[in-house]
């Protein structure tokens, strides 16, 4: 009589990270997170991170992770592919999220930039704007930042593989100035600041070092900019200066708080 075979462990949920218009700063921030990361490699298979393996595994995944805009047209058809290989699909980054710095092309002309930088433009396939993910197909969860914090990344990972809600604050910077014991910058020394209508998760690192919060986490979950302009305006900056400190990593979003009030929630509820 045979002995039976032992039984074999549960699969890993199966963790795919993708890249599309960006810097890889996302990506790394996975990297970075070191003795993390082996926890993650513990409980998920990594089947497709091109800055960690040369030999990715094709779909299906539990768990996708993009970084990017979407900025060509293989761009559109790519991301859907993915979307329909992906059983949650979340966007980390200014990039993937509101379409990062290069969505600067979107208020513009495209071809005059193509022109400036390229020798032989015609060769560059592109599209007039670049786009957040969610744009294109539907996205579980948005992780702000220019990069994304690590913490917050390791928090959404864990969260999906739970099957809950990741609890990321949707708060203003001004918060975390004010766990860190910061001095206000603007009331303090008059240095124009975003802090309080940009999203947390920066651990206030700007104004910790004295500097005015650039806005890099985009607009925070309710936001006031008719009471903030004026504020910039009397320590020193022209309307210009303003539109362009709000108009650098998260464009799309902040302008859209601009034409339309009060942004609504765009963090997505996560697997329910």
């Amino acid at each position: 009589m045979s002995t039976p075979a032992p039984p074999q462990p549960p699969a890993r949920p199966r963790l795919g990270v993708f890249k599309f218009a960006s810097c890889d700063g996302c990506q790394l921030t996975l990297l970075d997170c070191e003795d993390e990361l082996l926890g993650i490699a513990a409980e998920l298979e990594i089947a497709h991170f091109l800055e960690a393996s040369s030999e990715p595994a094709p779909g299906p995944y539990d768990l996708v992770l993009v970084e990017g805009s979407v900025s060509t047209p293989e761009h559109v058809e790519r991301i859907r592919r993915i979307r329909a290989d992906a059983r949650h699909l979340v966007t980390i980054g200014a990039c993937a999220t509101a379409g990062g710095v290069q969505a600067l092309r979107n208020y513009a002309d495209v071809e005059g930039y193509l022109a400036t930088v390229y020798a032989r433009p015609e060769y560059i396939e592109t599209l007039a704007t670049s786009t957040p993910i969610s744009a294109h197909v539907p996205v579980d969860f948005e992780l702000r930042g220019c990069p994304i914090d690590r913490g917050q990344l390791v928090e959404v990972i864990t969260a999906f593989l739970a099957g809950r809600k990741p609890a990321i604050p949707n708060h203003s910077v001004c918060f975390a100035c004010k766990r860190r014991g910061n001095v206000c910058v603007t009331v303090a020394h008059g240095t124009p600041c975003l802090g309080p209508v940009t999203h947390a998760g920066c651990g206030a690192l700007c104004p910790t070092y004295g500097r005015g919060c650039y806005g890099c986490f985009g607009p925070a979950g309710t936001t006031n900019l008719p009471a903030l302009v004026p504020l910039m305006q009397r320590d020193g900056m022209s309307e210009e200066d303003i539109g362009r400190y709000l108009h650098t990593f998260n464009v799309t979003a902040f302008t859209a708080v601009e034409e339309q009030g009060q942004p609504g929630t765009t963090d997505a509820e996560g697997p329910g």
